[in-house]
């Protein structure tokens, strides 16, 4: 395959991809965008009515209220500054707000399904509570990278649910990819530290490990997080090399709760958002990102593998605000 028919590809699974992402947040964009055009009906300036109307539509939007004030905020502060704002821009305004919030992805590692931080294998620890889509986002996080060339590693670190072992056993072999697991009730520690050293021995690009998704209000459960994470460690110092957090999209204010949680009680360095595509609770990736201050890495908009991609915040913008896609 020629140079120009590497681009061609390159450019088409782009396009789907967007496409995809267009229609994943289909929901959101309906029912933000019905709000914000009965907002600016028949008016020529934003005016407190409309910032009103705004607000509203971003909180239906599941955007949160402190990332709505925010926002409201900036532009009362723009239409002051400006003296007149005409509501024709307002969603240009709206765009430059809600981009600008957004965590700017601190590494290439962020921009593709690559790893070019120099660490082999790099380690990914997956944590989250159950029925997020855990699991899953693991399987599809595998396939992607296999896709992109890279050999993966699979841990089965969930050793308190025979079923969380056997759902990745299903994926591990779905995707073609090796998997280190023992029995029920194993010390997770000691999958992670097994699954770490048999990355290492095989020469992995990647290991991604599973953790146990019980409820995340239990303090024992989060000590467990700290012990894997020590663990780990020994056997390689630098270990894990990315800590990703698994939420669920369609839970809106929820899924924040969660974030809190899992913060507090790990380091956690990128987000995963799941099932996006079956929700008009979309805006709450922005919420997330600006009260966390941590990148969203990854959002799922459908069921196929590739439906899981990487977060680009500006493709996400324009697709929240073209409501002709």
């Amino acid at each position: 395959m020629g140079l120009f028919d590497k681009l061609f590809k390159r450019n088409k699974e782009q396009q789907e991809q967007k496409e995809v992402l267009d229609e994943g947040l289909k929901k959101t964009k309906e029912g933000f965008f019905s709000k914000l055009t009965k907002a600016i009906a028949g008016k020529d300036t934003v005016d407190a009515e409309v910032l009103d109307q705004v607000e509203d539509a971003l909180i239906s939007a599941d955007v949160g209220v402190e990332t709505t004030v925010a926002i409201i905020k900036r532009i009362e502060d723009r239409v002051s500054k400006d003296k007149y704002l005409g509501t024709s821009q307002l969603n240009r305004l709206l765009q430059e707000e809600i981009m600008g919030m957004l965590t700017d992805a601190p590494s290439n590692e962020f921009t593709t399904f690559d790893v070019t931080s120099g660490k082999k294998p790099y380690v990914i620890l997956v944590v989250g509570v159950n029925g997020v889509g855990k699991t899953t986002t693991i399987g599809k996080l595998s396939h992607n990278f296999k896709k992109n060339g890279k050999s993966v590693l699979m841990g089965a670190a969930d050793t308190f649910r025979a079923a969380a072992v056997d759902q990745l056993t299903i994926w591990s072999e779905r995707v073609g990819v090796p998997i280190v697991k023992k029995e029920m009730g194993s010390d997770p520690s000691a999958v992670a530290y097994d699954t770490v050293e048999s990355g290492i021995a095989r020469n992995s690009d990647v290991v991604i490990i599973d953790t146990a998704g019980r409820l995340h209000n239990k303090a024992h459960l989060m000590e467990e997080l700290g012990k894997i994470r020590r663990v780990i460690s020994k056997k390689m110092p630098d270990a894990p090399h990315e800590v990703l957090l698994v939420l669920d999209g369609s839970t809106g204010q929820n899924a924040i709760e969660q974030a809190k949680h899992f913060t507090a009680a790990t380091q956690v360095t990128a987000i995963a958002i799941t099932k996006l595509d079956g929700t008009a609770k979309g805006g709450v990736v922005l919420a997330i990102a600006n009260q966390f201050k941590i990148p969203v890495k990854y959002i799922g908009v459908g069921e196929k593998m590739e439906d899981l991609q990487i977060f680009r915040k500006e493709e996400f913008v324009d697709s929240l605000f073209n409501l002709e896609k």
